[in-house]
């Protein structure tokens, strides 16, 4: 494919140049026969286009040699010089066949008149203007195309960096979340072997979307619900009587939209290790609702918030997910989280325009 698009580049550039070089070598001609001169071919190229040709010397000999090997190499004083000379020795090769073609062609009924008109030094000055804005032109067009490549290599190298960092914080993600997982399987085993073996079950279910759907960019929507409803009933296993747990998905089954993988799963892991208290009544409520142009997750739940002994958590799921938003959706999200001024309650809104 990017072989293809350079391959496009090349034949627009080719295309443009062709054009423009005709319209320079046309333009003489066409003046000339306006003003009413009978002009022919062979006149228009002894007289006509010596002009053109010089510039279009002077243009691709900056172009395709001068501008790459000293220019962008940074060698200023080489390319000022060598286009000094060049100007120079290209204005006296016109100024020089000018007065040869001249003479030649007016020697015989004109001799003897003299040359009636502005004086030389007008002609020769007017001619090294027009090199050095012919030399500032290609070097302009050289310089906007070095640009754009360099631009679009720095592109590629921060869609590669940002891809690179991705996929590093979705490697982090998944034994955070095994380790989340397996916590709350084990706290099962010592008092329900059956709810553990349960939990395994489930577990394994999960596995599957972390293994396999984790390693692409975005999944359907609809996927990653299931997967999220999966670790609720996986959750809700290990839970006592005294927690109430609150789910609504209004989501709909065959919705197109994609989301990054397991964006939210660190959200609802945090509901559940915050949101729940082994003596105290405790809930946890989770919302999904999307729109056409967007896609909601609110959670709310009771603040229990665990003492600095509690390692069933290593802390990093939220700014994991902060910089995952950064990554990839950067200016498309809301992201709104605090506790309640009373501090019984934590809530999460995280809004992300698709």
């Amino acid at each position: 494919m990017k072989q293809f698009l350079y391959s496009r580049s090349r034949i627009i550039e080719s295309l443009i140049h062709i054009i423009g070089w005709g319209i320079v070598f046309a333009f003489p001609f066409v003046m000339m026969t306006r003003g009413g001169f009978d002009i022919t071919l062979v006149e228009y190229l002894r007289h006509g286009s010596i002009v053109p040709l010089s510039f279009l010397i002077v243009f691709y000999t900056n172009y395709c040699f001068l501008i790459p090997r000293y220019l962008f190499e940074g060698r200023i004083k080489q390319y000022l010089l060598l286009n000094i000379v060049l100007i120079v020795c290209i204005t006296a090769g016109v100024h020089f066949w000018q007065e040869y073609a001249f003479h030649t062609y007016t020697k015989g009924g004109n001799e003897g008149r003299s040359h009636m008109g502005p004086p030389k030094w007008i002609f020769i000055m007017r001619d090294l203007f027009s090199m050095i804005l012919t030399v500032g032109l290609s070097a302009a067009i050289r310089l906007s195309g070095r640009w754009v490549q360099v631009e679009a290599a720095r592109r590629e190298a921060e869609k590669s960096r940002t891809e690179a960092e991705l996929k590093n914080l979705r490697n982090q993600l998944n034994p955070h979340f095994l380790l989340n997982t397996l916590n709350n399987i084990y706290a099962l085993i010592a008092f329900d072997t059956d709810k553990a073996q349960m939990a395994v079950q489930e577990l394994s279910r999960l596995l599957r979307h972390v293994l396999y759907d984790n390693q692409q960019n975005f999944v359907p929507l609809a996927k990653e619900i299931d997967f999220i409803r999966n670790y609720i009933a996986l959750m809700r296993i290990r839970l006592s009587s005294n927690v109430t747990v609150e789910t609504r998905f209004d989501i709909r089954p065959d919705t197109p939209t994609e989301i990054a993988p397991m964006i939210f799963i660190s959200l609802i892991e945090n509901a559940f290790k915050h949101g729940i208290s082994p003596t105290e009544p405790s809930y946890i409520r989770i919302y999904f609702s999307e729109s056409a142009d967007s896609v909601c997750c609110e959670i709310a739940n009771s603040y229990h918030p665990k003492n600095e002994a509690d390692k069933s958590g290593s802390g990093i799921g939220l700014k994991q997910v902060l910089k995952r938003l950064e990554l990839t959706y950067p200016g498309r999200y809301e992201w709104q989280h605090s506790v309640s001024e009373d501090e019984k309650e934590y809530k999460s809104i995280l809004v992300i325009n698709h």
